[in-house]
């Protein structure tokens, strides 16, 4: 009698991350496309200032990113080591996160800074050592819920929800992919306006976003969130590949999380290429 098999269903793939000392090498640049951690920027190199946040709530809207109203929130602490959820109710039957390339002034739009080949920048870490960290996402990781109870978190939803966050150290994505680009989906929050805006940032092969260490902040005007659950968006243009190959630096077992997820399906329209 004939036999099927099926490959196992990749979500996402962790490999052995590169210790980067953030004290002895405070800066990143990306060199011919790929990040190299550094003590001084090399001759050639141009230094970037990474984009400030505004203070301040009358601060304008951002122009980038779909809005939406939050009816609601609800704060859990289920991990007090490492971090804190929120969950956001939206006035909204789908959520449509708004795509665009990761230009510089796209990413600037969500506190974020886009490093292109020849640029780098000073880094600040409140954690010494971080970890530039090989990751492989499959096209069905953003099918996985993980604020679901435990006997449904590994199991694929039929629709993809918001999973975004900030935390207490800085990251680097590095869009490494011989064949696709990267997806960083992405947030700005007002709090005492009840208003979020999504998009979805597709960062060229070649390039790198740099994000801050974030904090919270009492009272604050506004929240810059990030997700990378759907980094191989990209993947559902067609084609044969199912994965995208990322580096991104992060610690390896530290930092303090705050995610902010909402359950509605979520659009994410595709992009061409540029």
């Amino acid at each position: 009698m004939s036999q099927t098999n099926f490959d196992p269903l990749l979500l996402i793939g962790e490999s052995e991350g590169s210790p980067v000392d953030t004290v002895a090498k405070p800066y990143v640049c990306n060199i011919r496309g790929k990040p190299e951690f550094v003590h001084a920027l090399p001759t050639g190199v141009v230094e970037l200032q990474p984009v400030a946040s505004p203070s301040g709530d009358c601060t304008p809207e951002p122009s980038w990113g779909r809005g939406y109203q939050v009816s609601g929130t609800q704060t859990t602490i289920p991990d007090p080591q490492y971090g804190e959820q929120t969950k956001m109710e939206f006035v909204a039957n789908e959520v449509v996160y708004e795509p665009h390339w990761a230009s510089r002034e796209a990413a600037a739009a969500f506190g974020i800074t886009l490093i292109e080949p020849g640029q780098g920048l000073r880094m600040q870490s409140p954690i010494r050592v971080l970890h530039d960290t090989p990751f492989e996402y499959g096209m069905f990781a953003g099918q996985q819920c993980p604020y679901l109870p435990k006997a449904e978190r590994f199991q694929l939803q039929p629709s993809v929800c918001t999973d975004l966050e900030h935390h207490n150290f800085p990251h680097v994505f590095s869009s490494v992919d011989p064949q696709l680009p990267l997806v960083i989906s992405v947030g700005r929050y007002w709090p005492q306006r009840a208003k979020i805006f999504l998009a979805d940032l597709w960062v060229p092969q070649g390039m790198a976003l740099y994000i801050p260490p974030r904090p919270k902040i009492p009272d604050a005007a506004y929240i810059d969130l990030h997700g990378n659950r759907n980094s191989a968006l990209a993947c559902w243009r067609g084609g044969a590949q199912r994965s995208v190959q990322t580096l991104t630096l992060l610690p390896k077992d530290s930092g303090y999380f705050f995610w902010f997820w909402n359950a509605l399906p979520t659009v994410h329209p595709l992009l061409t290429q540029p």
